[in-house]
């Protein structure tokens, strides 16, 4: 099997990690290993002739047909799947170590998909140009730069197939949902249908009571945390799609002074009190450490939040359809209501 270079993890690599976390990973080399295609394939509705897509790099995707054989980054597969659009494969966190899905893969079923690569520097190309990919679909946290496929197979996986990336940082929840249900649409979704336009009016409900709750407490602060067993990271809100929505709601966020990769502070666990907070929203994604894992951090069960018991998950990486952004606005609603002054 070939090996990767060890080297610094790059800007987006450290997003990858945890948002980001785990600063002495190694990138992990592409698997070249065979197997059998599986999973469905394509959409449920799609019609014959050209097809073409703008996407957020502003490129245009074409193909003489709809494409069928999708490959996607795990999270946007599970965005096309709550609009009835299946994909062949996938890569990103999708299977936890235990075997069960990932946060991330939201109501795949991963035991119907070709998973290319399961961790940040992983997609196995032997794989995916086996299944004759007809469309590599992905995320962008940064201006062309395609969320998890790896810098050093890059031109290779693009020789293969169209590809389409959709911004998931410095965007907002309600514009990334339109993208991927335009994309969705162009691919023979009907994004119409009852359970289509039902998602929609609970989301546009649960956006209305989020507004409410901030408005109702102008004084309760959050703030947006990932772990690692080194560091801890704060957020800065308006640099990613769901935390910049909640300010445009009327959420309050801890401003962090980032890095010159402009998204996240790094504090020391003797630092981590740096910044007072009412709500801690936690990175929820495998590759961070959860709430439960940090009891044994005295600094971190002496912050007045944690003592409160006002930490939440943060799902820092949606799955943007309505269905699943619904309950993310309605469950931070509910720890801004629910949620006393601390600091």
């Amino acid at each position: 099997m070939r090996t990767a270079r060890v080297s610094r993890p790059t800007r987006r690599g450290l997003l990858a990690m945890g948002g980001a976390v785990g600063l002495g990973a190694v990138l992990a080399a592409c698997g070249d290993s065979d197997s059998k295609d599986s999973g469905s394939t394509g959409s449920k509705s799609a019609d014959a002739g050209p097809w073409s897509f703008e996407d957020d790099r502003g490129q245009t995707a074409q193909a003489t047909s709809v494409p069928k054989n999708i490959v996607a980054f795990t999270g946007v597969a599970a965005a096309l799947h709550d609009y009835g659009i299946e994909v062949k494969a996938v890569f990103g966190p999708t299977k936890t170590k235990d075997g069960k899905a990932d946060v991330q893969a939201g109501d795949l079923d991963i035991s119907k998909v070709e998973i290319l690569g399961n961790v940040w520097g992983e997609f196995n190309v032997e794989k995916y140009a086996a299944l004759g990919p007809e469309l590599l679909v992905t995320a962008m946290w940064e201006k062309d730069a395609l969320w998890y496929v790896p810098d050093a197979s890059k031109d290779k996986i693009l020789k293969l197939a169209p590809s389409v990336a959709l911004w998931a940082a410095e965007t907002t929840i309600p514009k990334a949902i339109q993208r991927h249900e335009d994309l969705a649409a162009s691919l023979g979704a009907d994004v119409k249908d009852a359970k289509a336009t039902a998602a929609k009016a609970r989301f546009e409900k649960a956006a209305a009571r989020l507004r409410a709750a901030a408005k109702s407490k102008p004084d309760i602060k959050v703030m947006v945390g990932s772990a690692s067993q080194d560091l801890f990271y704060v957020s800065l809100a308006r640099m990613s799609a769901d935390t910049r929505y909640f300010q445009e709601l009327g959420v309050k966020f801890v401003e962090p002074k980032v890095n010159a990769a402009g998204f996240f502070e790094e504090l020391s666990w003797e630092n981590v009190d740096k910044y007072e907070a009412d709500i801690i929203m936690m990175d929820n994604r495998s590759s961070a450490l959860q709430p439960d894992a940090l009891t044994s951090k005295p600094t971190w069960t002496q912050l007045p939040a944690v003592k409160a018991g006002q930490v939440v998950p943060r799902t820092t990486e949606p799955i943007y359809s309505y269905d699943k952004c619904a309950p993310i606005l309605e469950d931070l609603a509910k720890a801004i209501e629910d949620a006393r002054k601390t600091a």
